[in-house]
Order: structure tokens, then sequence, then C-alpha cells
């Protein structure tokens, strides 16, 4: 079967560092093409300053290419300035097809909006990041005080788990063997290089 691309949502303020070990592996090791989407077609700046022109815009995504879908952190999350209907309409196509989601520290209010923790474990920064997602978010009962969690096709992180974060993306799409993502995951949690004492 054919390496489906990765795309991730960039949009003005999204906090670049979150999804930076995942995306910098999926392109190296799984050799997946990334593929940055913006809430439309114009230039956006990070919040670490990074401008990033999108190569497409939200209006344009076709879920049957995606192999997995990345939402970084941002204020836009909380904020509600964001296209939600539209954005809310894709996580869904994409859930309904088994094709992964990935949110990290303030994304994972969309998926919240969206209906898609209401009946799945999750986590986030904090319980109370969840709360202002409005009535379509339920899912109280199913948050866990973890820096990430996936449960059928969703991966949800805390902002300062960006390295668990990674390590489920990788486990989703298969990208190393059991043991050199536990080799991996040391390395960049512990600082511990592969044959060094401990």
């Amino acid at each position: 079967m054919m390496s489906k691309d990765v795309y991730v949502v960039v949009f003005d303020g999204f906090a670049d560092w979150e999804p930076a070990h995942a995306l910098a592996e999926l392109r190296r090791i799984a050799r997946r093409e990334i593929v940055t989407v913006g809430f439309e077609a114009r230039p956006v700046i990070s919040m670490g300053g990074l401008r990033v022109l999108p190569d497409r815009a939200l209006a344009e995504v076709i879920p049957e290419a995606l192999g997995l879908l990345i939402l970084p952190g941002g204020d836009v999350w909380a904020a509600g300035n964001y296209p939600q209907a539209r954005l809310g309409e894709l996580l869904r196509r994409l859930n309904a097809g088994g094709i992964p989601i990935a949110a990290i520290c303030g994304a994972t209010i969309a998926l919240a909006r969206a209906g898609l923790l209401n009946d799945r474990r999750h986590t986030s920064t904090a319980p109370e990041d969840l709360h202002g997602a409005g009535p379509e978010y339920r899912g109280a009962a199913h948050y866990l005080p973890a820096l990430a969690v996936t449960d059928r096709d969703v991966i949800t992180a805390s902002g300062l788990g960006s390295v668990e974060f990674a390590r489920e993306v990788f486990s989703a799409l298969h990208v190393f063997s059991d043991s050199d993502e536990a080799l991996w995951f040391d390395m960049y949690k512990h600082g511990r290089l592969p044959g060094t004492a401990v």
C-alpha cells in the first residue's frame, strides 16, 4: 500500500515546536511527504516567527489523500478563530474513514468541538482547557492526566508532551520497530545516546 501524505495545519501563532519531532522523523525515516494546510491560502507566521506559505487551503483538502492529520497548538483554538464548521466536518470524515488525527495542546479543543472526544480516552494540557469547548464536549469522564493518549485513531497530547506526542504518531503509522521506537524515545526524552551508561 502506498504511503499517504501527512498533513499539518498551520495558522498565525501555531506552536511550531510541538509537532517538530514527529514531522522530522516522518520525513526522514518514514519518507512521508509533509503537506501544510492553512485555513486560507495565505502565508502565516508561527509562534516562533517562522513564515509558512501553506501548500493548500483547508477547503482544498481531500480526506482520502491523507495518511494522518496533525493539529498543533496555538491560541486560535480557545478563541475559536478558525473555520469551526469546515474543520469539524473534515475531522469527522477522517475519523469515520479510520484516518489518524493527532492534536496537541490547545488543538485538542478542535477535536472536542467536533465531538470526537465524547466517547474515547483523551488528554490535553489541562482538563480545564476542554471545558470551554462548548456543549459539543461531553467527554470529561474519559479525560486522562497523561502527556499523550491514543484511542481509536485519535491522538491527543499535552503541550508539555511533544516527545510523547511524536511517539504516539510513530506508533500509529508504524514508523519504527518497537525496540527502535523505545530507543528514539529514550534519546529525545531522557538524553541518553545508545551504548552510553545510564
